[in-house]
């Protein structure tokens, strides 16, 4: 009884270390994060996306200085932190990434295929989307978070969100809320936010678009989300589809109030 109680207390001391330990390491990549914040190298996907934003392109050789993100015609300022939202042009709700796409093929005549090539980059492949949603986001930096649900289609959009979000499926029977509706969890010496609280979303939300370090490349919201549901063993999402604004316009709306602040810099 004396030896179970002892390795008990043991393991219990190791448990409480091992948390310090990660609480710790915590506190210096937080620390890290912000000594880089200065030199964030996101700026460079800003500058290569301005470039392509304001660039005569496709068989139509226009700018996308006329697309509607919502705001009216060509006005950026502000335009991500109400995104997503419903379109009347399209009869419906859209988030940037769908929109953009939207905006390459009605202003610059491009195919659905050329509007979307290589949205996620690479080292040897870049993506022209990638820098224009790092450009686009940027301009919203300083503004809370004000997405609309005031359509019906909004609305459903959100209500639907919120089913994939707690939707459980794959081979480890894994859902969204699985890491993201609880308090304090990690994974390895990551931090989950509970993405269901408005802190922890406004938090998580208004830092994507984001520059990976590890990966090198600044990477968006439908990026972010497609690698948790591959994470998850789910079937690859299309890119731009509804589901993935569905979710987005889930995460946005938790997110409402936050100052946005992206594109940041992440691990």
């Amino acid at each position: 009884m004396r030896r179970t109680s002892m390795m008990l207390a043991g393991a219990a001391g190791l448990a409480v270390a091992a948390f310090a330990l990660a609480q710790d390491q915590s506190d210096e990549i937080a620390k890290y994060r912000e000594m880089l914040a200065g030199d964030n190298p996101a700026e460079l996907w800003e500058m290569k996306g301005e470039e392509l934003w304001k660039a005569k392109a496709g068989p139509r050789q226009a700018t996308l200085e006329a697309c509607d993100l919502g705001k009216g015609p060509g006005v950026l300022k502000g335009a991500y932190a109400e995104l997503p939202r419903y379109f009347k042009d399209t009869n419906k709700v859209m988030d940037l990434e769908q929109r953009l796409m939207y905006c390459r093929m009605t202003l610059q005549g491009l195919t659905e295929e050329q509007a979307t090539a290589a949205h996620f980059g690479s080292t040897d492949k870049p993506s022209d989307i990638e820098p224009m949603v790092a450009y686009i986001t940027a301009q919203s930096r300083g503004i809370k978070m004000n997405v609309p649900m005031n359509h019906p289609q909004e609305k459903r959009a959100y209500e639907l969100g919120k089913q994939l979000f707690y939707y459980r499926g794959g081979s480890h029977d894994f859902a969204c809320a699985t890491c993201h509706s609880g308090d304090k969890m990690r994974i390895r010496m990551q931090d989950l936010p509970n993405l269901t609280k408005t802190k922890d979303a406004q938090a998580a939300y208004t830092t994507w678009p984001a520059y990976r370090v590890s990966q090198g490349e600044v990477r968006t919201m439908q990026h972010r989300l497609a690698d948790c549901f591959r994470q998850q063993r789910f079937p690859e999402p299309m890119y731009g589809s509804e589901a993935i604004t569905a979710l987005t316009m889930f995460l946005a709306r938790n997110a409402n109030g936050g100052v946005y602040n992206g594109p940041a810099l992440k691990r």
